[in-house]
């Protein structure tokens, strides 16, 4: 990911462009929960040192992560709650309503389909697609379960800006290539496999069985 930053050259700002890394994007959503919760407890302000410690992170890094996209603090005031997070919305995108295409109607993806904070959030899962007969046309709370031969037809009323592949590691790939097809360039991957996709597709995956497996490294012998 890249934004830009300005610098003032005898008067003039120059633009130039500074690459963001994953690791920092990862931070934001962070900074945006904190400062939501902030705003829900009436908190007006709030400080690197005070996030940093609430957080469990180190200040200079959480001022060298916003400073990418911006100045939003004031020197001995630290950040204005309702600003600040009104501009973390508007860095990741969450100031828009984002539909998402959810390919897998098994356990996984009906209890995402459930996952109430997605009904109070602009993130919305809209299509719910499977291939399986049986699972056709049931009912997951508000989401009918379509063929996913369906969802090209469907992208072409809705616009699925992500996608969301909770189906088997041998489905996965031709999921994701109906995805691509679909214009859907953010997807996240539940299956176990390693997907390919054009460089202007972003793909993030979670592999539950590899996250415990390396968790069972600290269990205590």
């Amino acid at each position: 990911m890249s934004t830009f930053v300005g610098d003032f050259v005898k008067g003039v700002v120059v633009m130039k462009e500074a690459k963001i890394s994953p690791s920092v994007v990862r931070r934001l959503p962070i900074y945006l929960r904190h400062v939501q919760d902030l705003q829900e407890a009436g908190i007006d302000t709030v400080s690197s040192k005070e996030m940093g410690a609430k957080l469990d992170l180190n200040p200079a890094q959480i001022r060298k992560d916003l400073a990418y996209f911006g100045e939003f603090g004031r020197k001995g005031v630290g950040y204005e709650v309702e600003y600040l997070s009104r501009k973390l919305e508007q860095i990741l995108h969450l100031d828009r309503q984002i539909h998402v295409a959810l390919v897998g109607a098994g356990h996984l993806g009906i209890a995402l389909s459930n996952y109430t904070r997605f009904q109070n959030e602009c993130i919305s899962i809209s299509g719910l697609y499977d291939r399986a007969p049986d699972k056709i046309g049931t009912q997951v709370g508000q989401l009918t379960v379509l063929p996913i031969e369906q969802l090209e037809s469907d992208a072409k009323t809705t616009t699925f800006t992500m996608g969301i592949i909770a189906v088997p590691a041998f489905a996965a790939q031709e999921v994701c290539d109906v995805m691509v097809r679909c214009g859907i360039h953010v997807i996240l991957n539940f299956a176990p496999v390693s997907l390919k996709v054009p460089a202007y597709v972003h793909v993030r995956s979670t592999d539950m069985t590899t996250e415990l497996q390396s968790l069972a490294y600290y269990i205590p012998e």
